[in-house]
C-alpha cells in the first residue's frame, strides 16, 4: 500500500540560501516581496547576486530603496525588465531606466495586486476602470462596464516568488509579521515555485490552524535567517513641543 513517505514535509526544509535558491535560472519571472525596504527577503536577495544569474522579469512593489534591498540587483546588472507600482526616490532605477538598461512597466497598485491574485486563483484576465484614459489604457482592450470604460488585464504570474515571513513550521505554513506580510501570500499562490526566508522556523503543530496567513500547499522551500538588518527607509520624528 502508497500513501504520504514520512517526514515528506522536511524535504522543504533547506540548509542554506545557496541551497534554497537551487533551479533559479537566467530569464526567470521573479516576485518578491515587500513594501519599499519593509519585509525583504535579504539573504535570498543577496544570495540571487551570488548565484551568478542574469536576465531577470522583477516583479516588485519598487525595487528597493537607498541601495539596499532589491537595488543590490540593478546594481549587479541582473534585471532586464522592473514591472512594479512605485518608482518614486529608487535613483538605481531612475537611472537606468533612462539609460535604458531596464524595461519599467508601471502598474496601478491595486490593479498590480489584483493580476497576482488572478494568477493564483487561475483567472486568465479581468476588467478594471483603473487606468481607463489615461496612458495605462494604451494598447489594452476596453469595454464599457454600466456607463464605465474598464480595461483588460491580464494575470500576472511568475516562476519563482521570494518572500520573507515572521515563523515558519516544516510544511511551509506561514505568519507573517504585521504589515510586512503585504504582497507576499498572494505572490505564493501565483508563483510555480515559491521560496520562503522565515525568521524563525518553528516544530509542525505550533501553529493553531485559524491562525496560519499562508497554507503550506502554497510553500516549496524554506531556509531559517536569524539576523536581518530591517533598515529604515526614512526614520521620521515629531518634534517636540516647545516648552517640554
Amino acid at each position: 500500500m502508497s500513501g504520504p513517505r514520512p517526514g515528506r514535509h522536511r524535504d522543504k526544509v533547506r540548509a542554506s540560501v545557496a541551497e534554497a535558491l537551487e533551479g533559479l535560472h537566467d530569464g526567470a519571472r521573479v516576485m518578491v516581496g515587500g513594501f519599499g525596504l519593509c519585509g525583504n527577503p535579504e539573504a535570498l536577495i543577496r544570495g540571487v547576486v551570488e548565484r551568478g544569474v542574469r536576465d531577470l522579469v522583477l516583479i516588485s512593489n519598487n525595487a528597493g530603496n537607498l541601495g539596499k534591498g532589491l537595488n543590490l540587483w540593478l546594481q549587479a546588472g541582473i534585471v532586464r525588465k522592473v514591472i512594479c507600482t512605485y518608482i518614486g526616490t529608487n535613483e538605481a532605477l531612475h537611472e537606468q531606466m533612462a539609460a535604458g538598461r531596464v524595461e519599467v512597466e508601471i502598474v496601478p497598485q491595486g490593479t498590480f495586486v489584483e493580476r497576482i491574485r488572478a494568477a493564483g486563483a487561475g483567472i486568465a484576465a479581468f476588467y478594471t476602470p483603473t487606468g481607463a484614459g489615461t496612458v495605462v489604457a494604451e494598447g489594452k482592450e476596453i469595454r464599457e462596464f454600466d456607463g464605465r470604460p474598464h480595461l483588460l488585464e491580464r494575470a500576472l504570474g511568475a516562476d519563482f516568488a521570494l518572500v520573507r515571513a515572521r515563523r515558519a513550521d516544516p510544511f511551509g505554513n506561514l505568519r507573517f509579521w504585521r504589515t510586512a506580510r503585504n504582497f507576499s501570500p498572494l505572490m505564493c499562490m501565483a508563483a510555480r515555485t515559491t521560496l520562503v526566508e522565515a525568521d524563525e522556523l518553528v516544530p509542525l503543530g505550533t501553529f493553531d490552524p485559524d491562525d496560519v496567513h499562508l497554507p503550506g500547499i502554497f510553500v516549496h522551500r524554506i531556509v531559517e535567517v536569524r539576523e536581518h538588518e530591517d533598515p529604515f527607509e526614512y526614520r521620521v520624528v515629531r518634534p517636540r513641543p516647545e516648552g517640554r
